[in-house]
């Protein structure tokens, strides 16, 4: 008879539930490819047959922000070989998310170069602001939006942002061809 009783190791090759998903892009970390970011996304969301042109455009705006921010903010647009990577996917019924991840904070600044939300500006300020407008917008046309280290570890601080936005529309609530075009 064991003295210790035999207990199962656990099973941690389960895997999680599948998403719906496409295949991530890389781009260099430069303001001029916004235009081939725009145009593949387009061709990602124009699989989702049911979803209305309009909400197409407003993820695609969103993202090309989400883009510029990255290029700006991040070693993406600092170094020669910097990147940003793209992801997109249907977390759950009647949601899209797109999400950008940067190379990581800039190494030749002694401040937070992250994008901030501008709070307080007066109208005049506003009307004489030529950026700053970006966050708000995705704040606006978003169903839901946020920041994320890569690495949610204190030792990887500045290795990588992701920065994500959700966008709920009654056609992606999975029925005909709304999910039909993820890669898996």
């Amino acid at each position: 008879m064991p003295i210790v009783p035999h207990t199962h190791a656990p099973n941690h090759s389960i895997t999680p539930p599948a998403v719906p998903r496409w295949e991530c892009r890389v781009y260099p970390g430069q303001l001029t490819q916004i235009r081939q970011v725009r145009a593949d996304l387009a061709v990602d969301l124009n699989r989702m047959t049911s979803l209305p042109v309009e909400a197409r455009e407003e993820m695609v705006l969103c993202l090309s922000e989400m883009f510029a921010n990255a290029c700006e903010h991040s070693r993406s647009g600092q170094d020669p070989d910097g990147q940003v990577v793209r992801t997109l996917e249907l977390p759950r019924p009647g949601t899209v998310r797109v999400s950008i991840i940067d190379d990581g904070t800039r190494t030749n600044t002694t401040s937070d170069s992250s994008p901030k939300v501008p709070r307080r500006r007066t109208r005049k300020g506003w009307n004489q602001a030529e950026r700053g407008r970006g966050l708000l917008l995705l704040g606006h046309l978003a169903t839901r939006w946020g920041i994320r280290p890569v690495l949610d570890f204190p030792f990887c601080a500045g290795l990588g942002t992701v920065i994500w936005a959700e966008f709920t529309h009654p056609a992606l609530a999975c029925g005909g061809d709304t999910c039909g075009g993820a890669a898996r």
